[in-house]
């Protein structure tokens, strides 16, 4: 892994796919951008899908990633629910093989593990722990903060666990 690479860190659903720009520079991490995107509830799944698929390119033009991190499928009861999660996360997982970026996937668990220290935290401390982390003047709405959960987890992955072909799953 270099150490100068920009990293398109990415929390799947289909109502409001966080996504974060990151970039590593000489061992320091810092945050290029972050937004989310939000579908209307009107808006069809298949209108979705192509939203966050097309956003998700575009972002990747602007931003020029060389890695993409994502997390991992959770544990839901809904079989509904597991397949639309599934859905978005195909999207996402198509950008970023499209454009040929490796693409590491992490359990929801070991994320908020690796960022605030306990893999039960709350959508909040992960918030609060990536704006102190990487010194944000404002706190990122819950689905970036996640995203960019994602990509910090990603950078503190050791090398050797990241060798691999694409979609690692970690």
């Amino acid at each position: 892994m270099s150490s100068d690479e920009i990293l398109l860190a990415v929390d799947p659903s289909l109502r409001g796919t966080g996504y974060a720009v990151l970039q590593r520079l000489a061992g320091k991490v810092r945050c290029l951008h972050f937004d989310v995107i939000k579908n209307a509830p009107k808006l069809s799944i298949p209108g979705c899908l192509l939203e966050i698929h097309t956003r998700l390119c575009d972002e990747m033009e602007r931003f020029q990633p060389t890695v993409m991190a994502v997390e991992s499928v959770i544990y839901v009861q809904s079989f509904q629910t597991a397949i639309t999660l599934g859905s978005a996360r195909g999207a996402v997982l198509l950008a970023g093989a499209k454009r040929g970026l490796p693409i590491y996937e992490y359990a929801p668990r070991r994320i908020k593990q690796a960022v605030v220290g306990r893999g039960a935290a709350q959508k909040s401390q992960v918030a609060f722990m990536v704006r102190t982390l990487l010194g944000l003047t404002m706190t990122p709405p819950p689905d970036a903060a996640d995203a960019i959960a994602v990509g910090l987890t990603h950078f503190q992955s050791p090398p050797s666990a990241l060798q691999g072909g694409h979609v690692q799953r970690l």
